[in-house]
């Protein structure tokens, strides 16, 4: 029996995005460019797979709607790179990948997983290969370290060396350094390679066979269409769906719910790659999708959530504090009051911060001036400042000599917040957390004034879903036949997540990124022996 297609999957039929637009008349297309490889998407995914073709030789044309090289994020997540040997850090792939789809609900293709396993520590060598003399890397140390669920020590951040000039200036660093060196792999490496931004692709093209050779795509500078011929193949690169409200509502509901969006620039991603892939006969993941929620970052909202106490709009304690940004984030929206909670503290907050250190970590943790491996915890690192200035601004921190004049500042009821704050104090003088099952070294007092909140919240970042490929990269229909002359990487492809974007190693999205450049590399090769 043929398995079912996609469509038969779909939550709901008539969307606006399943119906094709009519084809743009020839007489519309200004002009015809050609390529061996022609990618739609300019971001790291794109680039780290133009790079990597024009390395083998084959000359590249890269379209991008954003008007300029964009680079989110810092970090880079693989499990095995020259810079963790050096360091002597190892992980255990094995458990990694059981870890993993036990966090996906086993939603993901484990072939596509153990290719990323296998070969993001090469591919991020080979990014550093990139940059030369100029770059280095480190690891990040301030990933969260807890009984249930801890992450892993291979988030690398990649900055250029003191004294070297060579990428824009000596202070880059992260994302934007990164995709900087692959543009300057793609630009320098043939002179017939061109990057094309302010350009929105809108049709992919096929010939009478059915393969996917060109697509259409319209510049914002002219308002001209032109054609891309990739002779060798077309990629799709063209990000995720966070920016289409429709797309949201069919493939991942909850990613509406937050009321802040961190992506930026917001909206530049509304799923054209996945309508073009959908169009040309692509299956896509089945729904709902997995989603990135993080902390916001805002004036509205603390960067810090801590692990201290937790209370909800109402005043009243909710979760396990002890857990790792993404699980902050989607226990807020099951709360009164929609995406916001808040953190209590008390004047030794700092000290007992301290003491625990080595046993915390995570986003909205860590201290963002104790990043690099080896770095220790001092208390001179810069929080205790950080909150004092929030606190000054008056929008996300307070501070009151008691716990009244905090609850009306922060806008919950007093009696709430106090009869909860008493009952936190009554678990750690028991020393076992009966209500939640919070760490019982985490467990802290909440006694001594001045008393401190924190106002953080829900932001949405990606939603991971896309046409499923195989470890090529080629696009596969709903028979899981590839498509022929079509590829997708970055997060117009699926297979890779389920449920929850996975934390177990944070920028694991940069190290797909780079990981699905080389693959889909050897997969257009693979696809045009001989040439």
């Amino acid at each position: 029996m043929e398995p079912k297609s996609y469509s038969s999957l779909s939550p709901k039929r008539g969307w606006s995005w399943e119906t094709p637009p009519a084809p743009i008349p020839e007489e519309e297309i200004a002009e015809t460019l050609v390529a061996d490889v022609a990618i739609i998407g300019g971001g790291i995914s794109g680039l780290a797979a133009g790079a990597r073709c024009s390395q083998k030789g084959m000359r590249v044309v890269i379209v991008d709607r954003f008007r300029e090289l964009l680079g989110r994020a810092a970090h880079v997540g693989v499990l095995d790179s020259a810079v963790m040997r050096r360091l002597g850090i190892t992980i255990d792939k094995k458990k990694f990948a059981r870890d993993w789809m036990m966090v996906s609900g086993s939603r993901v293709n484990e072939e596509l997983l153990w290719l990323y396993i296998n070969r993001s520590g090469e591919a991020f060598d080979w990014l550093m290969e990139q940059g030369g003399d100029a770059v280095d890397a480190t690891i990040y140390t301030g990933y969260y370290k807890g009984p249930g669920f801890s992450e892993y020590p291979g988030t690398h951040l990649v900055f250029q060396k003191p004294g070297y000039n060579k990428y824009k200036n000596s202070g880059v660093m992260g994302g934007m350094l990164v995709v900087e060196i692959l543009e300057r792999t793609i630009l320098e490496g043939n002179s017939s390679n061109k990057i094309y931004r302010s350009v929105r692709a809108e049709q992919l093209e096929k010939d009478e066979n059915g393969r996917v050779v060109s697509f259409i795509a319209k510049s914002e500078e002219d308002g001209k269409y032109r054609r891309y011929i990739g002779k060798k193949g077309v990629i799709i690169a063209a990000g995720d769906i966070e920016g289409d409200p429709e797309m949201l509502e069919a493939f991942c509901p909850l990613a509406l719910k937050p009321t802040n969006a961190r992506y930026w620039p917001k909206g530049n991603n509304t799923g054209d790659g996945h309508k073009m892939a959908y169009w040309a006969g692509a299956a896509l993941d089945n729904p709902s999708w997995a989603l990135s929620m993080h902390g916001r970052r805002d004036e509205e909202t603390s960067y810090y959530s801590f692990y201290f106490l937790f209370v909800n709009s109402r005043g009243k304690r909710f979760m396990n504090e002890d857990t790792w940004t993404q699980a902050k984030s989607m226990r807020v929206l099951t709360q009164p009051g929609g995406d916001i909670a808040y953190t209590i503290m008390d004047a030794k907050w700092l000290e007992e911060f301290g003491e625990r250190f080595e046993i915390t970590g995570g986003q909205g943790v860590m201290p963002l001036n104790i990043a690099n491996w080896g770095d220790k915890w001092s208390p001179d690192c810069g929080l205790k400042q950080s909150v004092e200035q929030m606190i000054d601004k008056g929008k996300c921190a307070w501070k009151a000599d008691t716990l009244e004049e905090l609850s009306e500042k922060m806008g919950v009821p007093a009696d709430s917040l106090k009869a909860t704050v008493a009952r936190y104090n009554e678990l750690f003088k028991l020393g076992d957390d009966v209500d939640f099952g919070k760490r019982s070294e985490l467990l802290t007092s909440i006694v001594q004034p001045p008393f401190y909140a924190l106002k953080w919240g829900t932001s949405l970042l990606d939603v991971y879903g896309g046409a499923l490929t195989d470890t090529n990269m080629r696009v596969q229909d709903p028979f899981y036949n590839p498509i022929p002359g079509l590829y997708a990487v970055g997060n117009a492809a699926g297979g890779f997540y389920g449920v929850d974007y996975p934390l177990l190693l944070n920028g694991n999205s940069f190290g797909r990124a780079l990981t699905w450049g080389l693959a889909v590399t050897e997969g257009i090769e693979a696809d045009n022996p001989g040439e």
